[in-house]
Order: C-alpha cells, then sequence, then structure tokens
C-alpha cells in the first residue's frame, strides 16, 4: 500500500491505541475514510490517530466505540483512552476529578505536601521530577501527572467558584521542596490563596499531637445537590465514598480538626513567619 506508515504499538500508549484501531479497522475492511464517515471525522483525522500524530479524544473513542461495536467491552477504546489520560492516576482518583470539577464545597487535608489544588507550577513539577529520579515513575507520566494538575486546578475557576477549605499538617509548609525559591513562592501563593473570598487556609500545627483525626490525605465535597463524597488516599490506593454512612463520621472528624486547628489568621501568621525564615 502506497505511504502506508508502519506502526509500532511498544512506542507508547498512544501508538498502542493507533495500532490497535488500524488492525480493528482493516479486520472490516474499511478505509480510513469508511471509518472516518461513521464516527463524523475526516479520514485524515482517523490516519493522524493511527500514526500518533493526533491524539485520539473520548469524543474520537466513544465515536469508534459505536462503530465497532465495542461499547462496554473489554476490546473499548473509551476504555483505552481513559488509560491513557488517566493512567497515572489511582483508581477512584479520576472519577473523584469529575465530581471535584462541579462541587459546590471542597474540603482538603493533607499531610506532607501542599494538596494539588493549592501548588504551584514549579512545586507540582519538582514533586513529579523527584518521583523520575526515584524510578517510580517515568518522565512521560511525570509530565502527564503536571498537566493533568494544570486542568484540575482550571477546572475550580468558574463564575460562581466552590467553596475551598484547605486544612494542612504543618509538615505541610515545613518540608522544602524544589529548592528555597520554588518553596518560598509556593508559601506566598498559600498565603494568596487564604487571601480569596472563597477560600478557609488553616494549619494544624505539630502540637494537636494525637488529637488529630487524620493521618493520610482525606478529601471531602459538597455536590450541588447537597450530597457529600468522599476521597481518601494512601501511597497506592485510592477509595471514593459515597456512602452517607461512612462518609459522615469523616466530615465530623473534619469539623473537630477545623476546631482544634490554627485560625485563618493565625497560620497565615505563622506562613510570613516561615518565609522570613527562608533564604
Amino acid at each position: 500500500m502506497v505511504n502506508r506508515k508502519e506502526l509500532n504499538p511498544d512506542a507508547g500508549p498512544k501508538a498502542a491505541y493507533g495500532a490497535r484501531l488500524r488492525k480493528a479497522r482493516e479486520a472490516r475492511g474499511w478505509k480510513q475514510d469508511d471509518l472516518g464517515q461513521r464516527i463524523g471525522y475526516t479520514g485524515r483525522h482517523v490516519s493522524g490517530v493511527e500514526t500518533s500524530n493526533k491524539p485520539p479524544t473520548r469524543k474520537f473513542s466513544i465515536g469508534v466505540d459505536v462503530a465497532l461495536q465495542f461499547v462496554g467491552t473489554a476490546e473499548s477504546f473509551e476504555r483505552e483512552w481513559n488509560e491513557i489520560k488517566y493512567g497515572v492516576l489511582l483508581q477512584g482518583f479520576p472519577e473523584y476529578l469529575a465530581l471535584e470539577g462541579k462541587a459546590a464545597e471542597i474540603r482538603l487535608f493533607e499531610s506532607g505536601v501542599i494538596p494539588g489544588p493549592l501548588q504551584t507550577l514549579e512545586y507540582a513539577q519538582a514533586l513529579a521530577d523527584g518521583a523520575v529520579k526515584r524510578g517510580v515513575i517515568t518522565r512521560e507520566k511525570a509530565d502527564e501527572e503536571v498537566r493533568l494538575l494544570v486542568e484540575r486546578q482550571a477546572a475550580l475557576t468558574r463564575s460562581v467558584p466552590p467553596m475551598l477549605i484547605a486544612v494542612l499538617d504543618e509538615s505541610c509548609i515545613r518540608r522544602p521542596i524544589g529548592g528555597p525559591g520554588v518553596m518560598d513562592a509556593q508559601l506566598q501563593h498559600l498565603i494568596d490563596f487564604a487571601g480569596q473570598s472563597n477560600t478557609v487556609l488553616q494549619i494544624a500545627p505539630y502540637s494537636l499531637g494525637e488529637r488529630r483525626p487524620f493521618y493520610r490525605q482525606v478529601n471531602l465535597l459538597t455536590l450541588p445537590d447537597r450530597s457529600v463524597v468522599s476521597y481518601v488516599e494512601s501511597e497506592t490506593q485510592g477509595h471514593l465514598d459515597r456512602e452517607l454512612a461512612s462518609v459522615l463520621p469523616l466530615v465530623r472528624s473534619y469539623h473537630q480538626l477545623q476546631a482544634a486547628s490554627l485560625s485563618q489568621a493565625e497560620s497565615v501568621d505563622v506562613i510570613h513567619q516561615l518565609r522570613k525564615g527562608t533564604p
């Protein structure tokens, strides 16, 4: 076949997607234009996806599934697209992100590092670079993590923004990430965050000791219908929970945490003092 490009499915997730798409298309005797007509794209666009010159999208993948009758099957291209887009994330977190993007109120608790919605790009990049150096993830996946974080933060910028409440363990602001310059800018970013009309920032000091109710990341969402969803994450697992019986104890503990933590004014003052000590 003239101008037929050989595909290497081992070159990466997008290459594997494209190679499988070509194989499924040719198994039906369809040309690229034939598939394109069935899913509302040009044959040139189909060619671009097959050769990895164009990234697949969710809309494109859903169209392919309908055309190939792969909807809800193990061969689903939408499922593969989800793996490409969210493969760097823990189970349950992609669904959490979708809910976070439309929540009326977001409550966060984090220990050790600044939570994603409050991170500067440089801080996030430093964390990703560290994971690459440790061999935990590839450079490609690290870049994807940072890109997804930017998308996540953008989803919180709306005409009517959510109420965003963050309680940070004191370790979050005292653990240096990315060097003095990166950390100083991150601390200033927290101060700026606290000054917004739709935010609350509190520090849970070390002095809380055993009174601190959480020892891992906890996210709580209040959705527009007033239902509450929790997302709890460990080092290797994430769990999204909609059951009221298990979510309400976390809400109660979060309120107790807020009551025992420093006020926003006290928290900002601690961060200011910490910045003065930053080289």
